[in-house]
């Protein structure tokens, strides 16, 4: 077999592990883009459900009034300052952890 056919064959072993390589990512992408939905489904179902469990009788209004009691409750200076202490804490959470994995892969 001439060198020429050689590469010809290898060329086309290439393209054929490269399609199958897209392949496999567009599966993966697929799978994230599931599991990320499923994620954001539950925690809207968790968050609609503790609103619920907070406001008397909100299964007697409409999503419209929520929505506006929302709106006017969450727009004040005071809970603008509580949502801010809280996206803060997450921060540091975060921060603490990478800070402790730091640590335990010199330890390690």
């Amino acid at each position: 077999m001439s060198n020429s056919k050689k590469l010809a064959e290898q060329i086309e072993l290439a393209k054929k592990e490269i399609e199958l390589k897209n392949n496999k990512l567009e599966e993966l992408k697929k799978k994230h883009k599931a599991q990320a939905n499923k994620e954001r489904t539950h925690r809207l179902i968790e968050r609609g459900a503790i609103l619920e469990s907070l406001i008397d009788g909100a299964a007697e209004i409409t999503n419209e009034q929520v929505k506006e009691f929302l709106i006017k409750t969450i727009q004040t200076e005071f809970a603008r300052r509580i949502f801010a202490q809280l996206k803060e804490q997450n921060s540091e959470k975060v921060h603490e952890i990478v800070e402790n994995e730091a640590v335990r892969e010199e330890a390690g």
